[in-house]
Formats: structure tokens, C-alpha cells, sequence
């Protein structure tokens, strides 16, 4: 273990080996763990040859690190590795090795890595940090790309659900700058994360609320809208179908992501008993972007409210 005398430790990381279909698994699952977790590819088509990593504020004590062996039974035997990091390990970490992404006319960079944005393009600063969504995962990268090739549609109102680091919100601010656009997470943290890159990529006029779902008062009083996004994970997205569908409007376009290719037949499924047909399918490597287009729905609130307690909205086909 580090030795943590003569430095003030900000945060703790756990790492243990793991094979392909344990790290698919970390990745589509919903895990109750105090705990940030992380699956790298460490030796390219080798399924056996993955990496774990599990960041968090306090020290992993037996239970936290039983939970993780639990996630990769494959390291049976194998000793975790356990550091100690500081705010500056934090810095040198989320940067190593990200270099800028290029997607369509949008570029995304950190801030060890500038660059300067293509010709009628956008370049975002994004620092990579303990929110999700710095562009460089393959699910947010094709969200960006799905964005782009709608460029020429017409938006007026927008929300962003699961923003993560507010990226695919200030990509729609780019692209639709008429657009009300809502940024929305569960995570406070990721709002607050939001609101600083806002202000550092000079976005302007966001809405940002922290709502567990997607049918709280201050998400359904600017509904619906044209534009549904939910870079989320399968999980939460076969749960959260009925939501989305609640809140976007008829023939609404809804981007989904998050999923393993081997998820979206369920995810899929679960729009489609919501009224909402595939349209589009971008495969990357194991992760699937979806763009569907909601039923000719509309929603008005019932009277007298629905007992089921989802905010008076009640279906009208």
C-alpha cells in the first residue's frame, strides 16, 4: 500500500484484473457500491486481459474490497492493488492519455491536450474528473456523432438526461442554439460539474436540475420535448422507457446510449411498448447508440390525478 505520511490523500483506487465478460457486466450493471468503477482493455482481442478500477473517497476497507472481488471472480487469489491518491493524482491521471476526439464538426479536448475547433465546428473543454461523459467513451462519442448528422432538423425544446459533464447538452446548445435545453442528473456532483464546464465553454441559458427520473415537477412543467437524450445504462433505460416516452413530444427523435449491443433487443423492446421505433442503430466496438422516434402521443395532465403518483400525466392515443 502507499505510504500515505507525508501526503494529504484526496481519494482511494482499487485495481484487480478481470476478463471481457466480467468488465461488460461491471459496465451493464446496476452496482450499489460507494464507488466509481472503471474497465480498461489491457491487452487488445484478449478477452482474458482486462483491468478493474475502483475509485473512492474513503479507504477500502474488507467489505468494499470483497464487493469488488465479487465483480471479478477471475482474480481469485490475486491480491488487489490498493493506492492512495492526492488531488494532484487526480489531475495527471484524468488527463494521461486523453488525447482530443474528433467528432463531425465537434472536437472535444482536455486541457493538457488544446486545440482549436474545425471550421464551422465547436471545440469543448472537457477535464475528465469524477463525472462521466469527457467524450472519449465510445457511448458518448456517438452520441456526439448521432447529434451531428441531425444537425439540419429543427429543435425547440431539449433535454439532456443523465448529463453527465453537461457535454451532449452543450453540443445541442451549438447545434440548436434557439433550443430551451434542460441538462438533468441524479448525481448533484454532476450538476455542479455541468454548471463550472458551462461557464468555461461559454454555454449560456441551460436549465440544470437534479431529479431522480425523469417525471419530476421541474422536468414535466417544461415538457414535452423534441429531443430526448439518455447516454445512461440499459438498466435505467428499459426502467426509465415510460419517462422518456411521458415527457417527449409526438414524433419526438429520442437518442439513447449506454448499452451493450448485446442490450438493445431488451432496450429496444421497452420503447417500443412505449409507442417509439427504431431508427437508427451506430454500433461502436461493443456499445450501441439507438435513435428512435416517439408514437403520435400525446400526454395531458389527468384528472383526477393519477393515483400512481407520476406527476398528474396520463396517456391519449
Amino acid at each position: 500500500m502507499t505510504d500515505t505520511n507525508t501526503m494529504t490523500v484526496d481519494s482511494w483506487k482499487v485495481t484487480l484484473p478481470c476478463t471481457r465478460a466480467e468488465a461488460e457486466a461491471i459496465d451493464a450493471g446496476e452496482i450499489a457500491l460507494d464507488a466509481v468503477l472503471m474497465t480498461t482493455e489491457v491487452v487488445e482481442d484478449d478477452v482474458e486481459c482486462w483491468r478493474l478500477d475502483a475509485y473512492m473517497e474513503n479507504e477500502p476497507d474488507a467489505a468494499m474490497l470483497d464487493a469488488l472481488r465479487a465483480l471479478a471472480p477471475s482474480a481469485a487469489g490475486i491480491a488487489p492493488v490498493i493506492e492512495a491518491l492526492t488531488a494532484e493524482d487526480w489531475v495527471a491521471m484524468s488527463q494521461e492519455g486523453l488525447e482530443p476526439i474528433h467528432e463531425g464538426r465537434f472536437v472535444v479536448h482536455t486541457s493538457a491536450h488544446p486545440v482549436a475547433a474545425p471550421e464551422g465546428g465547436r471545440a469543448f473543454l472537457i477535464d475528465a474528473g469524477r463525472a462521466f461523459g469527457t467524450g472519449h467513451h465510445a457511448t458518448t462519442s456517438g452520441c456526439l456523432r448521432m447529434l451531428d448528422s441531425m444537425a439540419e432538423r429543427e429543435f425547440a425544446r431539449v433535454i439532456d438526461v443523465g448529463t453527465g459533464t453537461g457535454l451532449l447538452a452543450f453540443a445541442a446548445a451549438h447545434l440548436w442554439p434557439h433550443a430551451k435545453i434542460v441538462a438533468t442528473d441524479i448525481d448533484p456532483a454532476a450538476i455542479d460539474v455541468t454548471r463550472i464546464n458551462a461557464l468555461d465553454n461559454h454555454i449560456e441559458g441551460l436549465e440544470l436540475i437534479v431529479a431522480d427520473g425523469a417525471l419530476s415537477d421541474a422536468i414535466t412543467v417544461r415538457a414535452p420535448y423534441d429531443l430526448v437524450i439518455a447516454n445512461i445504462l440499459a438498466g435505467p433505460l428499459v426502467s426509465m422507457a415510460p419517462e422518456l416516452a411521458a415527457i417527449a413530444d409526438a414524433r419526438a427523435t429520442i437518442v439513447l446510449a449506454g448499452l451493450l449491443e448485446t442490450q438493445r433487443e431488451q432496450v429496444v423492446a421497452a420503447f417500443a411498448a412505449c409507442g417509439c421505433a427504431l431508427e437508427e442503430v451506430d454500433r461502436r466496438g461493443d456499445w450501441t447508440i439507438l435513435r428512435l422516434q416517439a408514437g403520435a402521443m400525446r400526454y395531458v395532465p389527468s384528472t383526477p390525478p393519477d393515483p400512481k403518483g407520476r406527476d398528474g400525466w396520463a396517456l391519449d392515443i
